[in-house]
């Protein structure tokens, strides 16, 4: 009788064991920031992870109404509609990744610009181009970006674009700040493992439920329906950036999205840049600033930042890392472009 009371009790205290320990993974993808987000969040229950789901939303939400230069009432906007006339006052948050926006200038010397957004859009990248904009076109519609004209007044927290003109904006860093400050709040609320994707510039903190690290696939530019590679991270940030994105094609030859914010030109000799490192937002800063610097001058930049690390795949379908790229890769072969060779 003894041994039967005993067996209970130790089952009735495992299944305890068991119902403390179990945890549930929970998705959800929605539309922020003018793109899709999917969130991932590994929670003790269904209830408590579809909560978390909810505050993190709502932290982007928030990060959305302070930086959209799309919203006419955000801080950035009014920024905007007062360039050339006076400074404005914003929360130190804004001000701040301002600052960090104009160090990323720096390093690049140019190459990543926030005033990029005062670009007139000559170029089309809908269908409807069929010629290129002529030279004079592309100088003027230039005339209104650069950094070095953004003035910031850390005593008063203002912000202040000397031209007329003038116009910033975030959608080149946003998307991997909000990604960041998701993370964040998740950790402070104790939450082990997640994911946050905003549309390719991902935070990833902890493992899966099933205790591997979190799968990263890397989109083939030659043939974006497929995945040409994949590797595994945990509490890192990746970001990609890419010509196959969007891109006119006129008199058979291709044009990328991506502009050099200095001579107005599509970036050209790079498909795709993916950077891995500990802060979605400035992996960010670096995968579009490479698409611009080139595979030479972007290494050596990143090259100065041994917590990031790349991996640059050439128009001529070389694939090409950074010497402190140490991350475990899996080609699939078979999905490579023919040119491509590793």
């Amino acid at each position: 009788m003894n041994s039967q009371i005993l067996k209970i009790f130790y089952g009735l205290v495992a299944l305890f064991f068991i119902s403390i320990n179990a945890q549930v993974q929970r998705n959800r993808s929605t539309t922020l920031m003018g793109c899709r987000f999917d969130f991932t969040i590994i929670a003790d229950d269904s209830l408590t992870a579809e909560k978390h789901i909810d505050s993190v939303i709502n932290e982007i939400l928030r990060i959305e109404n302070l930086i959209s230069d799309w919203k006419s009432d955000s801080q950035i906007s009014k920024v905007n509609q007062n360039a050339g006339i006076c400074p404005v006052k914003v929360d130190p948050e804004v001000w701040q990744l301002t600052r960090r926006a104009l160090y990323i200038s720096e390093i690049t010397e140019g190459a990543f610009d926030i005033s990029f957004a005062a670009i007139d859009k000559i170029w089309k990248f809908d269908g409807s181009m069929v010629q290129i904009p002529s030279s004079k076109q592309i100088k003027e519609s230039i005339k209104n970006i650069g950094y070095k004209n953004i003035i910031l007044d850390s005593l008063n927290s203002t912000i202040f674009l000397k031209n007329p003109g003038m116009k910033i904006g975030f959608g080149s860093i946003g998307k991997g700040y909000a990604a960041d400050k998701a993370k964040e709040l998740m950790l402070n609320k104790n939450v082990k493992a997640g994911i946050i994707n905003a549309s390719g510039d991902i935070s990833a903190w902890g493992k899966q439920i099933n205790g591997k690290e979190w799968k990263i696939g890397i989109v083939n530019p030659f043939n974006p329906a497929d995945i040409m590679g994949a590797f595994t991270i945990h509490d890192k940030s990746v970001t990609t950036s890419g010509s196959y994105e969007k891109y006119a094609e006129i008199n058979g030859k291709k044009y990328s999205h991506i502009i050099n914010p200095q001579t107005g030109y599509p970036v050209r000799g790079i498909e795709s840049v993916t950077v891995i490192g500990p802060n979605a937002e400035m992996a960010n800063g670096f995968s579009t600033s490479l698409m611009v610097l080139g595979e030479k001058k972007g290494f050596k930049l990143i090259d100065r930042f041994p917590e990031y690390s790349c991996l640059i795949i050439t128009t001529d379908g070389n694939i090409r890392k950074s010497k402190n790229f140490n991350i475990k890769l899996k080609i699939y072969e078979k999905q490579l472009s023919p040119k491509s060779k590793f």
